[in-house]
């Protein structure tokens, strides 16, 4: 503890705590205590209750009994086997105080409840390739010492770094979505085999540069988006319930998507495109635009925002109910999940909202890759649907599911160690 209090205090880096820097430190944490105890003191009447820190978490998307609530009220804490044991409610009122809080805390470099919003950040870290996730929070005290963006900018090279190695993958499933039918049965191999032969080994990566260049604007606005909704939204607190967020951050993804669809149709049409069909993206773009007009650059869109709420819900709720699952049952010390935990949640709820919104997004990249002919009727997502369920079957719906689930552990994994190293580059310090 004593060490912990030296790292948090010490600002000239000289591995001491001088008198100064100590005081300083009382002043500054007993600052952050303050904030902590009015966020937790939701009746405004000077007393926390057992009541209050269920409904404090509960905001946080944790769920605990009242069994549970007051053990953290009468929570002990001592700093070695052989030192005395303090309790935090010392007048057993089963309420804490002002003065309760202080004292237990102020020797304490406490993780307290934003702890948990600082270990579990997910969309920021995680990159799959789909950025429909919800965006995450961040702590009162990231906002104010700038580190959000940091946060951000770590994301995004992350998410560039991931994307460019599981690209072909991506590429393979884009092709398989397309392409495979009952009669043209591609497999991964022979996938492969094929945009080698056509393109050479270079041609696995069509259609990356695009989908790289999309992170920026798209995280920016989303992120923008979000925090602008949140206040729509009304909530005061640090942090938003659980339906909150998925409102606010399904809003915001539908505000980013539609603001870079373009780009989306263009990382498809990249992706489908044969050997010298197109110079480049901005060749791309100019013959679509020439040949099909602006329109073509909003096919699919549909199927686009609606995949949104399958894929944020579901990924958010199995988030959340792994992440309650761990806290609850491991969170004795800390929120910090380690490495292997957070990988893991990720990736299960990564997998599983892609699964719930594979079919839309199927649909979607098929009325991308469609180039409009002259005279030829408009294809529609309902009846793109039906098509595919008469020839296909229901399996149809899920071609390319194979080569996209093979991509989520690589691309979970690269995003992780890229952006824990650019958060070391950036000045990011974990807790």
């Amino acid at each position: 503890m004593l060490q912990k209090i030296v790292q948090a205090g010490d600002k000239d880096l000289d591995g001491q705590l001088d008198f100064e820097e100590f005081v300083h430190y009382l002043q500054d944490h007993e600052k952050k205590l303050r904030l902590v105890f009015k966020s937790l003191d939701k009746k405004n009447d000077g007393r926390i209750d057992a009541q209050e820190i269920m409904q404090s978490l509960r905001d946080l998307g944790v769920k605990i009994s009242e069994q549970q609530a007051e053990k953290i009220l009468k929570r002990i804490r001592t700093g070695h086997f052989w030192g005395p044991v303090t309790y935090m409610d010392k007048n057993g009122t089963m309420t804490i105080d002002w003065n309760e809080w202080r004292d237990y805390h102020l020797l304490h470099p406490v993780e307290n409840i934003p702890e948990i919003i600082l270990y579990w950040k997910h969309s920021t870290i995680f990159d799959v390739g789909e950025n429909l996730t919800v965006p995450d929070e961040f702590t009162v005290e990231e906002r104010q010492t700038g580190m959000w963006w940091r946060h951000l900018v770590a994301g995004g090279g992350a998410g560039a770094v991931s994307r460019t190695c599981t690209a072909p993958l991506d590429r393979l499933k884009v092709l398989m979505q397309v392409h495979a039918s009952r009669s043209n049965n591609m497999c991964i191999v022979g996938g492969f085999t094929q945009m080698i032969r056509e393109g050479g080994a270079k041609s696995l990566w069509r259609g990356n540069g695009i989908n790289v260049l999309k992170i920026a604007p798209e995280s920016a606005i989303k992120f923008m988006a979000y925090e602008q909704i949140k206040r729509l939204v009304g909530s005061d607190q640090e942090t938003l319930r659980i339906h909150e967020r998925l409102v606010a951050g399904s809003l915001a993804g539908a505000i980013a998507q539609s603001s870079i669809y373009p780009m989306e149709v263009l990382k498809t049409r990249m992706a489908l495109r044969k050997t010298g069909q197109y110079s480049g993206m901005l060749d791309c773009a100019r013959k679509i635009l020439a040949r099909e007009g602006v329109a073509a650059f909003y096919k699919g869109y549909v199927p686009n925002m609606l995949g949104i709420i399958p894929y944020a819900g579901i990924d958010l709720a199995v988030y959340e109910t792994l992440k309650n699952a761990w806290l609850q049952r491991y969170a004795v010390n800390s929120a910090d999940p380690g490495v292997f935990v957070l990988l893991a949640c990720g990736t299960m709820s990564s997998t599983c909202g892609q699964l719930a919104s594979y079919p839309l997004a199927l649909v979607r990249t098929r009325m991308q890759a469609q180039a409009s002919i002259e005279g030829a009727p408009e294809v529609t997502m309902s009846s793109l649907f039906r098509q595919i369920l008469r020839t296909e079957g229901a399996f149809g719906l899920y071609r390319g599911l194979a080569p996209n689930f093979m991509k989520v552990i690589p691309a979970v994994s690269i995003s992780y160690v890229v952006y824990e190293n650019l958060k070391i580059t950036l000045g990011v310090q974990s807790r």
